[in-house]
């Protein structure tokens, strides 16, 4: 890195998405000078994230979720119902909050409200320096990490959080490799307006191809992902409003009535990919710079924000013992403290995914068998409910709603 007037500050994130800004609010309320540094996206992100109890708890804790509230639905029941026509066709199953006492399992939210709202508690917070820029280089040493930016400025912090996607910059300078699987998947994502209710119920279709998943969004809208084979999705990609309309009403069945595609498609390959390490050398990552799932049970940015929460713990632990807050122990710990989390994750949806796409009787004989035990059987279903929005083993203070 050449020659360049330094700016000290404790802790550098790189990446201006949700994870890296719920990174940036946590350092910085626990004490730790930050400076979180990023470029806006070119295109508006026009997906939707539904942010599990646990994740709802930790933008509680920090100040955030009021700024948006307003904007995201709830979501209080959860169906999964089989429709690949075959001949092993597992029973539909329903979920329902109010069985293990809760009003929600967690609520719907655009992408574009949730990022506003973390933008303008970040703003509000005087330890935290917001600044719109590329990063091009990231270099570690012993003592610390040099962030350089392309307008010429140069930060170094003894900890870099590394928010920065799943082609990162940070994960390359901390020399960590991935482990990356391809399927032959496409989703497709959009938003529309129907003319039915949808009773704050989220609705996973199962087909051949993947899941077509519908869930809730304020008043008669909702987000929608669908799982298609890559030649299928160019081809309903490529429809204009109405048509793309109708082929989403008959995929659903009808079930919210008229559906009216409101402005924004995108269109996603889908693949696991999997640090394998999720910390080293100053650098700590999270979100999709560490791992990256298909769409499927709400995973992606939940898990994002429990790596969020999980580093700004241990860093402002180690910052108020006087200790080092990117040493090789905090990172030792936090590469631990993901791993399990992470792993079992991957491994489910993955598992579900591959039951969905195998023409292996005996496989899908498994995945309905499954689905059969969880309509029938009320302790493993609420047992499944309770893992599935807050996992033991993984909940750091703040999705507890513990400020750090």
């Amino acid at each position: 890195m050449p020659d360049k007037v330094e700016n000290a500050c404790k802790a550098v994130v790189v990446g201006s998405g949700p994870a890296g800004l719920t990174a940036a609010i946590t350092l910085a309320e626990g004490g730790i000078a930050t400076v979180l540094v990023g470029k806006r996206p070119a295109k508006p992100d026009n997906r939707t994230t539904a942010l599990l109890g646990g994740s709802v708890t930790a933008l509680e804790t920090l100040g955030v979720w009021k700024l948006c509230a307003e904007q995201a639905a709830p979501l209080r029941y959860l169906r999964i119902v089989d429709d690949t026509g075959r001949l092993w066709r597992a029973p539909e199953v329903k979920f329902d909050s109010g069985e293990i006492g809760l009003d929600a399992f967690g609520y719907n939210i655009e992408n574009r409200h949730l990022v506003e709202a973390l933008e303008r508690r970040a703003r509000a917070l005087p330890g935290l320096r917001l600044i719109e820029d590329e990063v091009r280089e990231v270099a570690p040493d012993a003592g610390g990490a040099a962030v350089a930016l392309a307008s010429g400025e140069l930060w170094r912090a003894p900890l870099v959080v590394g928010a920065d996607g799943r082609r990162s910059l940070c994960r390359e300078a901390a020399g960590i490799t991935v482990e990356e699987r391809k399927y032959p998947q496409v989703a497709l994502t959009t938003c529309f307006k129907h003319s039915y209710q949808h009773q704050d119920t989220s609705t996973e279709f199962h087909t051949t191809s993947g899941p077509f998943t519908l869930v809730p969004l304020p008043g008669q809208r909702s987000s929608l992902v669908w799982v298609l084979d890559p030649a299928d999705a160019d081809m309903i990609a490529a429809l204009d409003d109405a048509d793309l309309s109708d082929e989403i009403e008959a995929a659903s069945h009808s079930i919210l009535g008229k559906i009216e595609i409101e402005p924004g498609r995108g269109l996603f390959p889908l693949s696991v990919v999997t640090a394998r390490r999720f910390a080293a050398s100053r650098i700590a990552l999270i979100g999709e710079a560490a791992h990256v799932v298909p769409p499927i049970g709400a995973q992606g940015l939940n898990l994002g924000l429990r790596d969020a929460a999980s580093i700004g713990e241990l860093a402002v632990h180690a910052h108020r013992a006087g200790h080092d807050i990117g040493g090789g122990d905090v990172l030792a710990r936090y590469d631990r403290m993901r791993r399990a989390d992470i792993g079992s994750r991957t491994m489910a949806i993955d598992l579900m995914n591959r039951t969905l796409l195998t023409e292996f009787l005996p496989a899908q004989a498994l995945r309905g068998l499954g689905l059969y035990m969880l309509d029938s059987i009320g302790p493993l279903r609420r047992a499944v409910m309770r893992e599935g929005i807050a996992p033991r083993l993984s909940q750091p203070r703040l999705m507890r709603g513990e400020m750090l």
